[in-house]
Parts: C-alpha cells; sequence; structure tokens
C-alpha cells in the first residue's frame, strides 16, 4: 500500500470505528454484545476477509482501531485468558480451515465466549511431537481418538481444542498425523491438574478414551497435520515471544522499577548487570516490532523461534536479577495455594513467583533446544542434523 493511500484507510477505519460507537455505546451495551458487534463490523482482525471479523485490510492497521477503542473505553476480549484461541488456533483455522469451520469457529474464538486449548505435547512426544502416538480411528463420519495429552494450558476452561493424532501408523511420523478440532465437552475428554512448581495448576494432563470427533472437525487433509501443525507451532512463538510490550515492559520494568525505588539494595556488579539486561530487554522489544511489521505482509516464519528463545532467557536473568537484588525478601514468596488460574501473571505477583514461573519458559512452546536447531537450519541455514527416523513407519520406531 502506497504512503498516500494507508491515511485513507486509516481515516475509514476510524469512521467505522465511531460508527461502531455510535450504534453501541459502550457505557450502555453489555460487553459481549458489544464484542459481537465489533466482529460483526469487520474491526476484530482488519487483515481477516469480510465476514470474519476484518475488512481485508493491512494487519498494521489494527492498531489504529485498537486506539480508538481504547479512548473510547470500549471493552477488550481480555486476550490473556484467550491467548490460544488467538494467537494459535485462529490463524490456522484461517489458513485451513473449510468455509463453514471458519463461520463457526472464529466469532466465538474473538469474542471469549469459547475458550480454546492446544492438545498437542505427550508424555512421550514433547520435544519431538511428530513422534506423537495419541490414535485417532476412522469410523463412518466420525474419528474414534484414543491417547494422552500433557502440559495443557488452559484445559481446565476450555470448551474447544486444537489437537493432533496419529491417523497412520504405517506412514513415517511425520506424515502419518491429522489434525483436528475437538470439543473439550464431548465423552471420553477427561481433565487432571498439574500442580507446577509455583504451587498453581495452570497446566493439565488430558486423557482421550474413544472420544468421537466429527470428520466436519477435521482441519486440513487426512494425513496433513503436521504441516497444519508447523502454522500453529510457528503462530505459537511469535505469540509467546513477540507480544507488542512498551518499554520497560514485562519482566525488567519490574526490576528497574525496585532499583530505582530501594537504593539501599544496589551494588555496582548489580547496575552492571541490570544496564546489560535492560539494553537486551530494548532490543528484543524492537525486534519483536520488526517481526510485526514483516507479518503484516505474509505468514510467521521460523524467525519467531528466535524471539521465543530471547523472551525465554530474558524472563529467566531478570528474574533471577530481581531475587537476588531483594537479598532476603527475594527468598519470599506470597502464596502456595492449589490454583488452577486463567491465565500466567508475570507482574503482578512477586518476584519469588516470577523467578519460578520462569523456568517454564525455555520449555512451553518448544524447548530452547529445539527452537535453536530451528534457528540454525531454517534461518541460519546450517546443515540439518543427522535422522535415522526419516522414512521409517512410525510404528517400527524404537519407543
Amino acid at each position: 500500500m502506497s504512503d498516500t493511500a494507508e491515511p485513507e484507510t486509516a481515516a475509514a477505519l476510524r469512521e467505522k470505528v465511531r460508527d461502531l460507537l455510535a450504534a453501541h455505546p459502550p457505557a450502555t451495551t453489555g460487553r459481549t454484545e458489544f464484542l459481537r458487534a465489533r466482529f460483526d463490523a469487520g474491526l476484530a482482525w482488519v487483515h481477516h476477509p469480510e465476514g470474519l471479523g476484518g475488512l481485508g485490510a493491512p494487519r498494521s492497521l489494527q492498531a489504529v482501531v485498537d486506539a480508538e477503542l481504547a479512548a473510547a473505553g470500549a471493552p477488550d476480549n481480555d486476550p490473556r485468558r484467550i491467548g490460544i484461541g488467538l494467537g494459535m488456533a485462529a490463524p490456522t483455522i484461517l489458513a485451513y480451515g473449510t468455509e463453514e469451520q471458519k463461520l463457526r469457529f472464529l466469532r466465538p474464538l474473538w469474542t471469549g465466549e469459547e475458550v480454546w486449548c492446544q492438545l498437542f505435547s505427550e508424555p512421550g512426544a514433547g520435544s519431538d511431537l511428530a513422534a506423537l502416538g495419541t490414535r485417532a480411528v476412522r469410523d463412518g463420519d466420525h474419528w474414534v481418538v484414543d491417547g494422552q495429552k500433557v502440559w495443557t494450558s488452559s484445559a481446565h476452561t476450555a470448551r474447544w481444542a486444537i489437537l493432533i493424532a496419529r491417523t497412520d501408523p504405517d506412514a513415517p511420523k511425520h506424515r502419518g498425523i491429522t489434525y483436528f478440532l475437538c470439543d473439550m465437552t464431548d465423552p471420553g475428554v477427561e481433565v487432571r491438574p498439574l500442580r507446577q512448581i509455583t504451587g498453581e495448576a495452570e497446566f493439565n494432563e488430558v486423557f482421550l478414551t474413544g472420544v468421537r470427533v466429527p470428520d466436519s472437525h477435521r482441519l486440513g487433509a487426512v494425513g496433513d497435520g503436521w504441516s497444519v501443525a508447523r502454522t500453529t507451532l510457528m503462530n505459537e512463538r511469535v505469540a509467546i515471544g513477540g507480544g507488542r510490550v512498551p518499554r520497560e515492559g514485562g519482566m525488567i520494568g519490574r526490576a528497574a522499577d525496585t532499583w530505582r525505588t530501594r537504593p539501599e539494595l544496589r551494588s555496582h556488579e548489580l547496575h552492571q548487570r541490570i544496564l546489560d539486561l535492560w539494553v537486551d530487554a530494548e532490543v528484543a522489544r524492537l525486534t519483536g516490532e520488526r517481526l510485526r511489521q514483516q507479518l503484516a505482509v505474509g505468514r510467521p516464519g521460523p524467525e519467531g523461534s528466535a524471539m521465543k528463545l530471547a523472551f525465554a532467557r530474558l524472563n529467566q536473568e531478570i528474574s533471577g536479577l530481581e531475587v537476588e537484588l531483594l537479598g532476603e525478601e527475594g527468598l519470599l514468596y506470597d502464596d502456595w495455594t492449589m490454583r488452577r488460574p486463567e491465565h500466567v501473571d508475570f507482574t503482578g505477583r512477586d518476584a519469588g513467583y516470577r523467578y519460578l514461573r520462569s523456568k517454564g519458559n525455555s520449555i512451553e512452546g518448544g524447548t530452547t533446544e529445539v527452537l535453536l536447531n530451528i534457528v540454525a537450519e531454517r534461518v541460519l541455514g546450517l546443515p540439518a542434523e543427522p535422522r535415522d527416523d526419516k522414512d521409517v513407519p512410525w510404528k517400527d520406531l524404537a519407543r
């Protein structure tokens, strides 16, 4: 889009926002009703096609809409609570879903009326996700799914799940997988909490026993689930590591605030470390902004893996510095109560929570080791690691 055309498009979007606000004043309109109206007006994801929450506008202009609505006091859709749906399920459904699937799922997903979770990792297939063993067997117009998934965020609140399962054990592991949309309320779906080092049970394990998934809830072709899943995974890493934050947002902001308000805790060595981490956090923030600009003209690529790597390293180093800076206070922990939260709040609790919770950042969304391989092979173009399972049927792999 040319520089002269974009202001006209931005002006048109502002006009649509004014029309929305006039027809549905936030002060007198229920939250869900307003969000539905916003979606129907094409102001949810402006880059989506018309009728699917968008207007076919450049992705970069979403910020125009968001700013106008925030200034008017309009409600948001609580993106932290529905992050998996927004960041992973929605772009995958948009890319691979049928028109019926897009119309059925995208609107309640965006409004937050239906929460989503991700049924990918398994006890024996975490880092090597393509080795998964959950089976889906065709039975007429349905698939019967049996297996176990683990480390499932939001499973205890989710209505729907993105699910990958093995449909052809005779094919090599990457080629015998199919992608489904699974109703978490169906018979045979059992969710159990997994208590973490923080004391919370933010994650879950999910057992699938004879779960019947309609073939109409299959996403993509039979056996092509790995290609579909890669779209999900690339979007996941961007969602985790590439979220928009202001300068001194996130963990570095909390550490910097402690440094400024508690001069008695300072030392020369800690001063040097917090300066280094502040610069690293700012570089990561600006790199994330550049990645989002690239996304405005195409789908996410493997570069999102580098952002997720940086996110994990920075969170762990900053939280470690903050605990050290606080000395004995850093050893305190506010609450070990077993809870099942709806989202992660890195900045709303104490330094001890941030330190413990950040340990999971190098595992969730792809382990650091796996992401280093992706960056090496797909970004830097280095030779791939040797593989002895490339053309071996999954059923013949050693387990």
